[in-house]
């Protein structure tokens, strides 16, 4: 018997030899013993397993040290001034309704770059104190807020302190050496209300705006290419509880809109026939409860291609009806909205009763596939602070991210080009 296996370890060594003379090459033996190499090691771990995950780069923010007129000394009260907003003077974000409390993004990416914790733990963007670190550059200046304090009151003197800071902030930039290396393209400017920075944003068009919609400036200014899309701030609370048995039948309104029907004749007669609520934002119980215990929220355009509707929807897990054919969408390269939302055109709309019968053909089903995802998304939508991983503010620092390939193209071609655009 012993010498039987002598003259098979012969064979195999006579093999091994033969082989790797013959090719030259090592060879991976594992796949000629397969039955010793499919099962793993007891002690193997997953290779997805936050252990052994690479860490992600986090986007390297440096931001200008402004003084609290131009940004959180609004929220204590016109023309309050101070040093540069720290930790310990972010005041707390106020209970807004309405308006105010929809273009908030600029507080919430300023908060998220204060926070104490920031580079500590794994983030989209972490602050740093050297510009010449730095990815992109932050403009604290908020230019919502300073429209709805100034501009926004019908007030000719304030206004014009509204202008006052916008030319103020542009000549701050034109100085920078920073906003000069790049002509602004890596500076990130948040504009969320359509009419923000509305006399100077051709000024610093260069610029990444973060922005509700694209509906009042020119292509030129603000575009899709070089932009961020922020959601609104939800002005209804999130559905915390939705966690009925059966949630399809719970909800028994099919359709429901919550807006001021004056404003949006064209859809009078959907919301002749469906529950509805004349509040804005003042009845706020109202249309927390009418979207809660609805299947399906109706979100029109508003002024612009977009409206807080759509996110009061997503945040109470009512799968959103949109009716706009020019809305663009918040980090729609990685959220898929055709999977919880219905999209219907323009003129479809106008075809009465015909939105109510395509809901109707909907199946519980799809419906409650549609909800699910609703409910596993909605964290992407929340602003809050202190600020989480996979928030809204996450969200916006990754998307401002995934635009630095392009800032990096357009610097270094107009570094060493004689002849802009010679291509157009």
């Amino acid at each position: 018997m012993s010498s039987k296996y002598f003259v098979c370890f012969t064979i195999f060594i006579l093999f091994i030899f033969a082989s790797i003379f013959y090719s030259g090459r090592t060879i991976d033996y594992r796949s000629k013993f397969l039955l010793f190499t499919s099962l793993p090691p007891s002690n193997a771990t997953s290779c997805s397993s936050s252990a052994t995950r690479p860490r992600r780069q986090p986007l390297n923010v440096y931001m200008y040290d402004l003084g609290m007129k131009y940004n959180v000394g609004m929220l204590k009260g016109p023309h309050h001034d101070g040093p540069p907003v720290t930790v310990e003077t972010l005041p707390e974000f106020p209970h807004y309704t309405g308006l105010r409390r929809q273009h908030t993004v600029e507080y919430w990416m300023l908060a998220s770059l204060l926070y104490r914790e920031n580079g500590t733990k794994q983030q989209e963007a972490v602050r740093v104190l050297n510009p010449d670190s730095a990815d992109v550059f932050f403009v604290p200046f908020f230019s919502s807020l300073s429209y709805d304090t100034y501009d926004n009151q019908g007030n000719d003197t304030q206004s014009k302190f509204d202008d006052k800071l916008q030319a103020e902030i542009v000549d701050f930039l034109q100085k920078s050496e920073y906003w000069k290396r790049s002509a602004g393209r890596d500076h990130v400017i948040p504009m969320q209300h359509p009419n923000a920075f509305k006399h100077y944003r051709d000024k610093v068009n260069a610029a990444i705006f973060v922005v509700a919609d694209f509906g009042r400036p020119s292509p030129s200014v603000s575009n899709l290419r070089k932009d961020v899309v922020a959601p609104y701030g939800h002005v209804v609370a999130t559905f915390e509880a939705d966690d009925f048995s059966d949630p399809y039948d719970s909800r028994t309104t099919l359709l429901f809109f919550r807006g001021k029907t004056k404003r949006k004749a064209l859809y009078f007669f959907l919301t002749k026939i469906v529950s509805k609520s004349y509040s804005y934002c003042r009845k706020g119980k109202t249309s927390t409860k009418g979207m809660r215990s609805s299947k399906f929220c109706l979100d029109p355009a508003g002024d612009t291609p977009s409206s807080c509707r759509l996110f009061d929807a997503i945040v109470s897990h009512c799968v959103p009806i949109i009716v706009s054919d020019k809305i663009e969408l918040p980090y729609e390269d990685e959220i898929d909205y055709n999977k919880f939302s219905i999209f219907f055109s323009r003129e479809d709309a106008k075809k009465e009763g015909y939105i109510l019968d395509q809901l109707k053909r909907i199946s519980k089903t799809k419906w409650l596939e549609m909800w699910r995802y609703l409910k596993n998304i909605t964290h992407h939508f929340e602003y809050q602070y202190p600020p989480k991983n996979g928030d809204a503010v996450s969200m916006l620092w990754r998307q401002v991210k995934h635009k630095l390939p392009a800032v990096k193209l357009a610097v270094h071609r107009n570094r060493r080009l004689k002849v802009p655009d010679w291509w157009r």
